[in-house]
């Protein structure tokens, strides 16, 4: 289907919205009247930018508090509306945005409204232009999608249908399996935006939340597949309202609102894209720094071995059972430290995620590859982290799908299997996001690479609320921790972090504090709480306190972890999960932000 995006929805001046929705692949725009009014270009300039970007102008909107009102007031609209519409054949644009009067001086008469409408499309017509009568949900006698079709259907025009939008619909818990009855020549456009689900006033809800498909709480696809069910054949079209859309980057966010799109019309059955591969786990973790030093000596003590060499990069390959770490002394100087450049995804099938990602406008990362090296598939995650598609098979040859490993020589360190491996795996891994690509993120992870993401959390920060969403494979062995948090500073005030598993977590933090390393100071008031919190024996409580470990627990099993020191930008995370418990500690976030903020270790 046809695709358009309301210029509301990207930030900047009506030329940068323009060429941005364009440059993503949308067919076509609503035109909101503000970006309009702003614009130093005519309608005339603006109608023949718009046909050299290869858009079309789908609508303009909005027109306000038109229908069921006084007589003297009724002629003050037909005059506004004329204007409207001489105005509309100098942009090129043929239907018209109506919303449900919020005005004091309509009526409750659906009568009345209906033989206004009649009165106003029938004005419209004489122009060349169509209207559509959407019910905002907060209008002031119609408020729902029915309400508005019997009032369209008693009008009884040609040149007046109903606009259907999602928000309105689905914030109000309407059931969208009425659209069916509506005939489908008279739904004349579909607005779709999802919304994460909050208690709050309707308006503010809709002024400063609304995200793109599949990024909030909304059955989106169902209520299209309705429509199209109906018989709708129009395009469609994203209209959100969002804080934080209006100050971020207008191409960036038009690019996420085509993959929205893209992914709706999969899931609403409309499309077919090729199924995803989903990765089912993290073949290893790539830290770039200018001094690898202090990490030599942190991943030493906690039991990794040197094991590889790259064969023609300054790359160097640390293990300890199935978690592998890639130290990167290339590229240009980080001095501020290091910092988590790239993961590898154990991947089935390299070539067909990458055959998904690319409908789907996942950026592929160019790469300058020796002709020995194993080739890889490598995208860019929105913020800015490289994803390598890739297969771990250690001296398993295979043709079709060669192991990454295969890039690196042999060292001569001693084997891991003479020292204490208490390390495990990668349990997850946790990344910062750009305050204004956290939902972007989450949508990404989620139809690029089909993760499933978990709901959203907010948790106190010293310097506000720390925003937390975390997506996984069905069975737990890709986890990674999508945050944002407020505060002062740059990157450095939100780093990120690599959580190793352990089967013994006591023995780790042992090891650690035999060789002069100690953990990420934990307050004695936090172990006080946790004795008034969870049943533990005292001498448990007590091997908690005196090793810095954190304890959470949830309906399935129980959770201990520790956390280092920060080095650059990223610090580590032990943890040993038991019974099947299934989440990330979440309680002891507050704790552990706070003593970020108040120890900060420099290595």
């Amino acid at each position: 289907m046809r695709t358009s995006i309301a210029t509301v929805s990207l930030s900047g001046s009506l030329s940068e919205k323009l060429s941005a929705a364009a440059a993503a692949g949308f067919d076509g725009v609503e035109i909101f009247e503000n970006d309009l009014i702003a614009s130093p270009l005519g309608p005339e300039e603006i109608r023949a930018r718009v046909a050299d970007l290869g858009l079309t102008v789908e609508l303009y909107q909005p027109f306000r508090d038109a229908e069921a009102v006084p007589a003297d007031v009724l002629a003050r609209n037909l005059r506004r509306a004329e204007h409207k519409f001489r105005l509309m054949r100098r942009l090129g644009a043929e239907l018209l945005l109506v919303c449900s009067s919020v005005s004091p001086d309509a009526v409750d008469d659906d009568a009345l409204a209906a033989e206004q409408l009649h009165r106003l499309a029938t004005l419209a017509g004489e122009h060349g232009v169509r209207v559509a009568y959407e019910a905002l949900a907060w209008g002031r006698h119609v408020n729902t999608y029915d309400h508005a079709w019997r009032i369209v259907r008693a009008a009884d025009h040609p040149g007046l249908g109903v606009c259907l939008d999602s928000f309105h619909i689905l914030s109000r818990g309407s059931d969208p399996r009425g659209i069916e009855a509506i005939p489908g020549e008279k739904i004349f456009f579909l607005q779709l935006a999802d919304a994460p689900l909050m208690a709050m006033d309707v308006l503010q809800w809709s002024r400063h939340y609304r995200c793109f498909p599949g990024q909030g709480g909304f059955d989106v696809a169902a209520l299209v597949r309705h429509a199209v069910d109906a018989g709708y054949r129009g395009p469609l079209s994203l209209e959100v309202f969002n804080d934080v859309f209006r100050q971020a980057d207008a191409g960036r966010t038009a690019v996420d609102a085509m993959r929205s799109l893209v992914a709706l019309q999969e899931a609403a059955g409309l499309t077919g894209l090729p199924a995803p591969v989903v990765p089912d786990g993290i073949a290893f973790a790539e830290l770039a720094t200018a001094d690898s030093e202090p990490l030599r000596r942190l991943l030493t003590v906690l039991g990794f071995t040197r094991t590889g060499q790259h064969a023609r990069k300054p790359v160097e390959l640390w293990e300890q059972g199935e978690a592998r770490l890639l130290l990167n002394t290339g590229g240009p100087a980080r001095r501020e430290g290091p910092v988590l450049a790239a993961l590898g995804l154990e991947t089935r099938e390299p070539a067909a995620a990458v055959a998904r990602a690319e409908p789907l406008l996942a950026p592929l990362v160019p790469r300058r590859a020796a002709a020995p090296d194993v080739p890889l598939d490598v995208l860019a995650a929105p913020d800015g982290t490289e994803l390598f598609f890739c297969r771990t098979r250690p001296g398993r040859p295979d043709a079709e799908h060669p192991s990454w490993t295969e890039d690196f020589l042999p060292t001569r360190d001693d084997p891991a299997g003479e020292r204490p491996c208490h390390l495990t795996r990668i349990d997850h891994v946790a990344l910062p996001q750009p305050w204004q690509r956290f939902d972007e993120a989450a949508l990404f992870y989620r139809t690029v690479l089909g993760l499933r993401p978990r709901e959203s959390v907010e948790l106190a920060d010293p310097y506000g609320l720390f925003r937390s969403r975390a997506v996984a494979d069905a069975e737990g062995t890709l986890r990674l921790v999508l945050n944002v948090a407020p505060g002062p500073g740059g990157p450095e005030a939100r780093p990120q972090h690599i959580a190793l598993a352990t089967d013994d977590i006591v023995a780790v933090a042992r090891r650690l504090r035999d060789h002069g390393t100690r953990p990420l100071a934990i307050p004695a008031n936090y172990y006080d709480d946790l004795a008034a919190r969870h049943d533990l024996d005292p001498a448990t409580l007590d091997t908690l306190r005196a090793h810095g470990i954190l304890y959470d627990r949830d309906e399935h099993g129980e959770f201990h972890h520790l956390y280092t020191a920060t080095y650059g930008h990223v610090f580590f995370e032990v943890v040993q999960r038991t019974g099947g418990y299934r989440g990330y500690g979440a309680q002891n976030a507050t704790v552990r932000l706070a003593a970020q903020h108040t120890r900060q270790l420099t290595i």
